[in-house]
């Protein structure tokens, strides 16, 4: 239930597993799931390890502000761009992907986690205390990991599969959600630089 709660959030990694298995199939998709997963697990790690507490760090935090908008930024750039002149989409099958194009979308997966915002603030304020208050001796740290990583897996399979079905609709869809995914990019970046300017300056 704590990684849906994570996982259901409208963030940078839902829209942007939206985009890639629209544009690129499910399997696509889910491998940028995979990676996210695996980029929250890593900050899943650190809470156990007590060192959530870099997140309230200046230096940090600024990086982060900064990444954090960057990426947001280049992501929308990147899907108005598909509006504008959308990249060829395969309806029918499945395009095939190369060991190098999943091993970049799961390395895109792990870093989009670690520099969205929405999930920095997540483990910082709700999910960090949780975790420490529920993950007591070492066997339940085990089940309550494996359960917060089974979550997220099965969020990105079905989230992934489910909006690659879409693709039967046609290429009005991808362009439309493309151009939804566009708009709430911008809208994410502008709130992620205003946060910033108020908290750290």
């Amino acid at each position: 239930m704590l990684s849906l709660s994570l996982c259901l959030d409208l963030g940078i990694v839902n829209l942007a597993v939206l985009e890639v298995s629209l544009q690129r199939g499910g399997t696509a998709g889910f491998l940028l799931g995979i990676g996210s997963c695996l980029g929250d697990l890593i900050y899943f790690t650190l809470v156990l390890l007590g060192a959530s507490v870099l997140l309230e760090a200046a230096p940090v935090r600024w990086s982060l502000w900064i990444l954090g908008t960057g990426a947001l930024l280049l992501l929308a750039w990147r899907m108005a761009r598909d509006v504008i002149r959308p990249n060829p989409v395969t309806f029918n099958g499945r395009p095939e992907l190369s060991v190098r194009d999943r091993t970049n979308l799961l390395f895109t997966g792990i870093g989009m986690a670690l520099a969205s915002p929405t999930a920095i603030i997540w483990f910082a304020a709700v999910g960090g205390s949780v975790i420490a208050a529920s993950a007591g001796d070492q066997n339940s740290r085990w089940r309550f990991g494996t359960g917060f990583a089974t979550a997220g897996i099965t969020w990105a399979a079905l989230f992934a599969y489910g909006t690659a079905s879409l693709r039967a609709l046609g290429p009005g869809i991808v362009r439309g959600l493309s151009l939804v995914s566009a708009l709430l990019f911008f809208y994410f970046a502008g709130v992620v630089f205003l946060n910033g300017l108020k908290t750290l300056l």
